[in-house]
């Protein structure tokens, strides 16, 4: 998976074009990773997101980085306020999100696990979908050059490290399969 770098760390200490949040639909900035940039951020970031109101579940809306080492912060929808991640609103979160940073001129853009804390969503189905939807989006036309993938913690980094081997594994087997046709 070129272009793909898996991370574990601090989402908000990346110095990256674009930094993903994993928002709800009203950008109301709480806990984990919405919170972690309000407190690194600052309130400029929070005064923007509440100027967007709310947006659809899936759907991105960008502000400026605040006092992050980044230009933008994109906020991804995975969930209503109070409600929970599945697999079709973080494929879609995922999607808006690149779209977005590739829209913006963007070379390289910081993704979290979306979904995996406040949203509950499946860590490993986090990971297959962010990994599919990032290889699809750097085969296509994008100004994007790298994905990083930052998660927080070994655990989470560990799932995610499994499925992108799996994944590799997979693409080996199918073009060994392909050269014994």
């Amino acid at each position: 998976m070129s272009g793909i770098q898996l991370l574990e760390g601090d989402i908000t200490d990346q110095e990256v074009d674009a930094l993903v949040n994993a928002a709800n639909t009203h950008l109301i900035l709480g806990s984990g990773v919405a919170g972690a940039i309000l407190e690194k951020g600052g309130a400029s970031i929070e005064a923007e997101c509440s100027s967007h109101a709310a947006i659809g579940l899936g759907e991105s809306a960008v502000t400026g980085g605040g006092e992050l080492s980044v230009r933008f912060v994109i906020h991804a929808a995975v969930m209503e306020p109070g409600g929970v991640a599945n697999e079709v609103s973080v494929r879609s979160a995922v999607q808006s999100s690149l779209r977005a940073a590739s829209g913006l001129g963007c070379r390289n853009v910081a993704l979290p696990a979306l979904g995996t804390g406040v949203g509950g969503f499946s860590l490993q189905e986090c990971a297959e979908i962010l990994l599919e939807e990032a290889q699809a989006h750097l085969e296509g036309e994008t100004s994007i050059e790298e994905v990083r993938v930052v998660l927080l913690g070994e655990p989470a980094f560990r799932v995610f490290e499994m499925v992108q081997d799996s994944a590799r594994v997979m693409a080996q087997m199918e073009r060994m399969r392909r050269r014994s046709d």
